[in-house]
């Protein structure tokens, strides 16, 4: 293998990773096959997320559901957007304004708003939805917006009450957030909290078993490179990125061995 001394072979081929810098790994892995696609695993919040998705959309129900970063939150959105009508994803920004907001969400539906103000924009948003059968918005990062653009939320509600199905995803800073905000009288908090009916939906975090069954699923059944990877991902709270970076670091070192070996 170019540019791989005969000791970093070895120590390779007899487990001793440790002694191989982050920098001879890419070198490394840019001379053998790359990495397979990625596998999703049924986790007990993939499975809840997809649940209050598809309750939101056939009753146009409202619920505002919070979990840690890294637990699955937006990949779950993002598949069952991608796998269902009329369902509209927008990740939301701490940077955006009341007219980045408005507009982004009509893009997402298929408006065009070119000559339009904020006001005949969200109107038209209004418009729009209401003639779609089961239409469902689902706002990825909500706890990032700002109270005025947050606010928008209370116009959403009672033009489309009954009519469209609103799913929020957040940190759990959302709910200190709005409990602040509701005990100082901030304007608007007391209706954003009485429209999620008072109500935050916690997910239940990553187990270490869910780990273990994500590394199957992406082909580490070795039980010592499952027990670095569950190590690795308790540290950080299970967090799925970890996960992921945990898992793409042993598939690497199975996949050089196996070159070397061969």
């Amino acid at each position: 293998m170019k540019g791989v001394s005969a000791a970093t072979v070895s120590s390779i081929l007899n487990g001793k990773w440790s002694l191989i810098s982050d920098d001879m790994w890419v070198k490394i892995q840019s001379q053998i096959e790359g990495n397979k696609e990625w596998q999703l695993y049924d986790t007990s919040a993939l499975r809840s997320l997809k649940l209050y998705f598809e309750v939101s959309q056939e009753d146009s129900d409202v619920v505002w559901i919070t979990g840690p970063a890294g637990i699955g939150k937006s990949t779950a959105a993002s598949l069952y957007a991608g796998s269902h009508r009329n369902v509209y994803l927008l990740t939301c920004s701490s940077d955006m304004t009341k007219a980045d907001f408005v507009g982004e969400l009509a893009s997402k539906i298929g408006i065009r708003t070119a000559g339009m103000t904020v006001r005949e924009t969200l109107r038209a948003i209004f418009r729009e939805l209401v003639k779609k059968e089961s239409p469902l918005l689902i706002f990825d990062e909500g706890d990032k917006l700002a109270d005025s653009v947050l606010y928008y939320y209370v116009s959403l509600y009672n033009a489309l009450e009954d009519k469209c199905g609103m799913v929020f995803l957040s940190t759990n800073y959302m709910e200190e957030r709005m409990r602040r905000g509701v005990i100082r009288g901030r304007k608007g908090y007391d209706e954003l909290e009485s429209r999620i009916c008072r109500r935050f939906v916690p997910l239940d975090l990553v187990s270490a078993s869910e780990v273990e069954g994500i590394c199957i699923a992406n082909g580490i059944t070795d039980r010592n490179s499952i027990k670095t990877v569950v190590e690795e991902a308790h540290c950080c709270g299970n967090d799925l990125r970890r996960v992921k970076k945990s898992i793409h670091k042993e598939l690497r070192k199975k996949a050089i061995k196996e070159s070397l070996e061969n």
